[in-house]
């Protein structure tokens, strides 16, 4: 995959990463979506797809009693989620790679459908690499960005 460019917040350099994580979490959501694995699995298709991935497979459970898990592979990496419905909680993992896909599509999308009230995310820049020597660097993620 081609790593993606982004100089926003690099003077003078150009940084690169393989891939953009979405740390999402949502709040105050609508307890009934959460708690319904066909909702939450449609959605979290529908997420994948409207932020322009390839979806590879699929897989989602519901706990007794009450939650869902689930993670939507993708061509370009993965969508996974964790409901907390007694609570009205959400945590979701939004990791694509690549430039074409733009995992913040997928957590505004997510936000609608859910009904969340509150919602935050911090953005990791995974795979950080060395421009001129063309190798991953040896060091952890970056956060570029928190809401």
């Amino acid at each position: 995959m081609t790593p993606i460019k982004d100089m926003s917040n690099v003077i003078g350099n150009k940084e690169q990463y393989l891939g953009r994580h979405i740390l999402a979490e949502f709040f105050e959501c609508d307890s009934n979506v959460l708690n319904n694995p066909k909702l939450v699995e449609k959605y979290m298709l529908q997420a994948a797809l409207e932020c322009g991935a390839t979806i590879v497979n699929k897989c989602f459970h519901l706990f007794m009693p009450h939650g869902v898990s689930g993670v939507v592979i993708i061509s370009e990496s993965h969508l996974a989620i964790h409901t907390w419905p007694e609570y009205g909680y959400a945590a979701v993992d939004l990791f694509t790679c690549g430039e074409q896909c733009d995992p913040k599509v997928s957590y505004e999308f997510l936000k609608e459908k859910f009904g969340s009230k509150d919602a935050r995310y911090s953005q990791l820049n995974r795979g950080l690499m060395d421009f001129e020597q063309h190798n991953i660097e040896h060091t952890p993620f970056k956060i570029s960005e928190s809401f």
